[in-house]
């Protein structure tokens, strides 16, 4: 369509022109004049007539036109197979890319395509694992709290209902009930610590300068009397010079305080507890709290982070406490920069956790 338009418009400006300089002498001895004047070659040619330049001229712009058209349709086309791809991907079809590659703004419109597509599919699925880990949640705290709320219930009911002998037989119920509601405390008390740790990107930390080798020692010393009562020792390695961090320090004493209980609750076999601190990288500084105790076995040990694990099959609170230490431990670390992992043999089972030593302030 666009080359038949171009040719009637070609042969329509033609007879005009013709019929203007066939009306007008002094146009066409003018171009006499001209064609006379500009002549090429050893004999004298001469140039084209006026007619045969003006077919050239419009031939040219013609073939601009007819250029300018094929580029425009062949984009509209590559918009419509975008759009296409597009509306095939929103049907549902979260896995499918648009596969063609473009040139120009095409390209990077389809670049940015998948990329949105990309990022859209990582945040669904960052979501279905959130909503997961929440469920996950209300299920963990659900079996933990109902154990102890339906003794709670039980012996209460008991009381409530006059069904016992004597004094003696009251109070037992209500040590019974009192030491479930502890429980029950202190689980709360763990998830809500969790939570505080989970959450401290988005909360304003203060700063604290710790020296790392005076830290260990207050360590030793706070813990060396419950230690002695379990039958153990704590031990310090600091480090050969002095250290000063930057750091938190009641998340980094919860950290700590976390690792020692789990070394001393679960430890109880050993005798050793370590508390080590080196420095191989100038910028951060490696502690390890290692106790000689009963080992944890390798098909688990990568589960001891996880929200509510415990070895315990029971879930008894007593024994195997409220699943939430290690998590918290986990969880405040990672969200200051840090790294912790796990090892145990028949000897030793140790955690190893690095911390920057300079912690940039939070804010909310």
């Amino acid at each position: 369509m666009t080359i038949v338009l171009l040719l009637l418009a070609n042969i329509a400006i033609g007879n005009i022109l013709t019929n203007f300089i066939r009306t007008n002498q002094g146009v066409t001895d003018g171009i006499f004049i001209i064609k006379q004047s500009i002549t090429f070659g050893p004999w004298h040619q001469h140039f084209l007539s006026w007619e045969g330049l003006f077919w050239i001229l419009m031939l040219l712009f013609d073939a601009v036109v007819v250029w300018w058209r094929i580029i425009r349709v062949y984009r509209r086309i590559q918009i419509s197979r975008i759009i296409d791809e597009l509306h095939y991907i929103s049907d549902g079809h979260f896995d499918h890319r648009i596969p063609f590659r473009l040139t120009g703004d095409n390209e990077r419109v389809v670049n940015s395509v998948n990329t949105l597509v990309d990022n859209v599919i990582q945040s669904l699925e960052e979501e279905r694992r959130i909503e997961k880990s929440k469920d996950d949640l209300v299920t963990s705290v659900s079996h933990d709290l109902r154990t102890p709320l339906t003794s709670i219930i039980g012996y209460l009911g008991l009381i409530e209902d006059h069904q016992y002998q004597n004094e003696a037989e009251l109070r037992k119920y209500c040590h019974i009930a009192y030491q479930k509601a502890q429980q029950m405390k202190k689980l709360v008390d763990r998830l809500f610590e969790y939570t505080k740790a989970n959450n401290i990107g988005e909360q304003r930390l203060e700063i604290n300068q710790i020296d790392v080798n005076q830290l260990l020692a207050q360590l030793e010393t706070s813990f060396a009397l419950e230690a002695q009562k379990r039958g153990m020792e704590i031990r310090v390695r600091p480090l050969e010079m002095d250290v000063t961090m930057s750091a938190n320090a009641e998340m980094l004493g919860r950290v700590f305080n976390n690792l020692i209980m789990n070394a001393l609750k679960y430890g109880n076999d050993g005798h050793q507890i370590w508390l080590t601190a080196n420095q191989e990288d100038p910028t951060t500084v490696t502690f390890q709290v290692a106790n000689d105790g009963k080992s944890i076995p390798k098909k688990v040990i990568h589960k001891i982070f996880d929200r509510f694990y415990r070895e315990e099959l029971s879930r008894n609170v007593e024994t195997g406490g409220s699943g939430l230490g290690l998590a918290i431990v986990r969880e405040i670390i990672n969200n200051q920069g840090g790294t912790i992992q796990a090892e145990s043999n028949s000897k030793w089972t140790t955690f190893t956790f690095t911390l920057p030593l300079k912690l940039t302030p939070q804010t909310s």
